[in-house]
């Protein structure tokens, strides 16, 4: 259940000495084809950290043999020695693949601003490389995680072929991506093409539907490299279905990490004019500070929930919400309706159906409470 479940992969994760800690921290996963179609999507921060930079330029061929991956140091705002340090990683991998640089990605995750020693980071690249393995997956996993308590993997098979794919992130969840690494392996055949729509359909309501504090990373990648080592073609739809599946769990595997979090809140809204009304209703829901702390504190308040919802320019009429928490309908027509006292909110899991009454059109927003040790996990440590 990793990146190495699709045939056709190898990986590995080393301790470089990036992180004080002294764990693993450097991984790198190996597409050994025949195929080594890809796609990626990235954050759409303007202020991008280097790998980045380089890595979405270097994806517009469609390729990518290898990504090389580091904890412990974003690479973001380092100068051009960043950059460079990013290059030479990537000249690195593919000196020992026997491959381009220009088909190795490369991903970095960790503070902001913090110079990653390059020959630590060259060394410990090497290493991985001697240590890749069909079986590396879950090393890979443990060894891109920051603040993440567990590190996440998934894995989808469907007839003939296999979507696997490992995850960090838990904190700064916020679209579009969250501050996440996320690497995605298939032995499909498919080409780039493919890959890209089928990627780009998944990530719209996994990744970019995660919400938990409203800050954007610098770092943001999603990669996917297919193999094509099943010699299966799968249609399309069936595809995407697969790859959906991965991105989900992976998306709620990130969510239930969040830091700090005692809730993993799911926003349905539904009944909407538009897609975009219900992800404009729950995001505004998601992102507001009074709601998250009142469900930290056990107290089912639906009207900060009503106060939230009437910020959008979503249509309704704000005389005729109806709001349900965890399946009580505690609002209807916008006024009291079951008792509040109904409202169970000691279970970890917590549901907020919203009814805007304007249409056919719903979409789910996922978040968390916000909690002291959210504000302490995020004030007394760099992350």
């Amino acid at each position: 259940m990793s990146v190495t479940a699709a045939q056709g992969f190898r990986a590995a994760g080393v301790a470089a000495g990036l992180k004080s800690s002294g764990d693993p921290d450097v991984a790198v996963v190996v597409n050994d084809g025949p195929s080594t179609a890809a796609a990626a999507v990235y954050t759409s921060n303007r202020c991008k950290a280097n790998p980045v930079l380089w890595s979405q330029e270097a994806i517009k061929g469609g390729r990518a043999s290898a990504v090389a991956l580091n904890s412990g140091g974003a690479n973001c705002y380092t100068g051009a020695e960043g950059f460079q340090t990013t290059h030479a990683t990537a000249e690195l991998v593919a000196e020992r693949l026997g491959v381009g640089a220009i088909d190795v990605q490369v991903c970095s995750t960790g503070l902001i601003g913090l110079v990653n020693d390059r020959d630590d980071l060259l060394g410990g690249v090497a290493r991985a490389i001697d240590g890749l393995a069909d079986d590396g997956g879950a090393a890979a996993a443990r060894a891109i995680m920051t603040t993440d308590s567990v590190p996440k993997q998934a894995q989808a098979t469907r007839d003939g072929f296999t979507v696997g794919g490992m995850a960090k992130g838990a904190g700064m969840l916020a679209p579009a991506l969250a501050t996440m690494l996320v690497v995605i392996t298939t032995d499909a055949d498919v080409d780039s093409a493919t890959a890209d729509a089928a990627l780009r359909e998944a990530c719209r309501t996994t990744f970019n539907r995660l919400d938990s504090d409203g800050c954007q990373s610098t770092n943001d990648t999603v990669l996917l490299m297919a193999s094509g080592a099943s010699g299966v073609t799968p249609d399309a739809e069936a595809f995407t279905a697969a790859l959906h599946e991965v991105c989900h769990s992976l998306a709620l595997q990130l969510l239930a990490d969040a830091e700090g979090a005692d809730h993993e809140i799911a926003i349905e809204v539904v009944h909407a004019a538009s897609e975009d009304d219900a992800v404009e209703v729950g995001r505004s829901v998601a992102r507001s500070n009074l709601f998250k702390a009142a469900i930290f504190g056990k107290d089912p308040n639906w009207g900060r929930i009503l106060a939230s919802v009437g910020t959008t320019q979503a249509a309704f009429d704000p005389a005729d919400l109806d709001v349900a928490l965890n399946d009580v309908w505690v609002c209807r027509a916008s006024g009291p309706a079951e008792s509040a006292d109904g409202v169970d909110l000691e279970p970890r899991q917590v549901s907020v159906t919203i009814d805007l009454k304007s249409g056919d059109a719903s979409a789910t927003i996922w978040t968390n409470d916000l909690t002291h040790a959210y504000v302490h996990e995020n004030s007394a440590y760099s992350s």
